[in-house]
């Protein structure tokens, strides 16, 4: 992990390495984020997110949103979202995960287990 302070801002780089996986008998491209994040299960809410276990993280898809996409999921985790359903799951020690960015926000990590909600989710940021 990289860390650079300037004047008024901090930037971190985490580490992602590509990593091949067999998920139902076929063969998916992941990436591996650096560390383990702390996963809360079925949160309401952003600030219900945090303190859970560790886990090693598999980035399956990343969704970028804008601000107010951003602001609205994370109002209600547990609503249920279409494009959610079927992703997630594990693999040996490591949740198979969603990736939620938006800008000026923190990066979600959503694993909803193949249903249609947010689960288990970890933040970042």
């Amino acid at each position: 992990m990289n860390i650079t302070i300037e004047a008024d801002a901090m930037t971190i780089h985490i580490a992602r390495t590509p990593r091949t996986v067999w998920i139902n008998g076929e063969r998916v491209t992941v990436t591996e984020l650096g560390p383990a994040l702390a996963f809360s299960r079925k949160p309401a809410r952003l600030a219900d997110v945090g303190g859970g276990e560790l886990q090693r993280v598999y980035i399956t898809v990343t969704h970028e949103m804008t601000t107010g996409e951003f602001d609205d999921f994370v109002g209600d985790l547990g609503r249920s979202r279409e494009w959610m359903t079927g992703e997630g799951g594990s693999v040996g020690d490591a949740f198979l995960c969603l990736e939620i960015v938006a800008p000026d926000r923190p990066a979600l990590y959503v694993n909803p287990e193949g249903s249609s909600y947010a689960r288990y989710v970890a933040r970042l940021g």
